[in-house]
């Protein structure tokens, strides 16, 4: 019996070490830099000047202003090239073919009866609209960390107000995005797909 009932156990969905590793550096890196930007956050708050809303200290990195910075200055460069590295890694193994939306996603939204095809032309138009709100988090990032050698990218933005409001909107959007990517997987895979991404 206990045999049989083990033949049955679907088997977890196979997913291999590097974009394991991807996953979790990125999700290490990415509430570093939160907790770090919102102690930065905290010392001139985007909204309301200085009479802003502060972040409690329980979810700051850094202790102070300096500290805060250089957390997040470091933890940038681990993030961004952990981007790099994974774009780099999709490319050559050609997991971009199954992680990009396409023509076909958009057809299958409007016609498809299969709902389990829908669920994967969201997860593709999901994970490829997140790619430009992750490059401007990383051009808003280097135009502030780095304002006189970078003018050019800063003057693209404007003011300073604005480039530190669209750098800041980002996070909302970032976590949305988590938020919505692990829902949809939930829905694609059940739990067994998402266990399968980080175990």
């Amino acid at each position: 019996m206990t045999a049989s009932v083990a033949k049955r156990k679907p088997k977890l969905p196979s997913q291999a070490l590097l974009a394991k590793t991807f996953h979790w550096m990125n999700i290490i890196a990415l509430l570093l830099m939160m907790a770090s930007g919102l102690q930065i956050y905290n010392a001139n708050p985007v909204f309301g000047g200085r009479a802003g809303w502060d972040f409690p200290d329980a979810v700051l990195l850094g202790g102070w202003l300096g500290g805060g910075r250089a957390w997040h200055f470091a933890i940038m460069w681990i993030y961004s090239l952990n981007l790099l590295a994974y774009g780099v890694y999709i490319a050559i193994t050609r997991r971009w073919q199954h992680r990009f939306a396409s023509s076909g996603d958009l057809k299958a939204l409007r016609a498809s009866q299969n709902e389990k095809r829908k669920n994967f032309a969201k997860h593709r138009l999901i994970y490829t609209a997140i790619v430009p709100v992750l490059l401007l988090a990383i051009a808003s990032g280097l135009a502030m960390y780095k304002p006189a050698q970078l003018h050019w990218l800063a003057a693209l933005f404007g003011d300073w107000q604005t480039l530190r409001t669209v750098h800041f909107m980002t996070v909302p959007l970032v976590l949305a995005f988590s938020l919505v990517h692990s829902l949809l997987a939930l829905k694609v895979g059940q739990l067994r797909l998402v266990k399968s991404m980080f175990f």
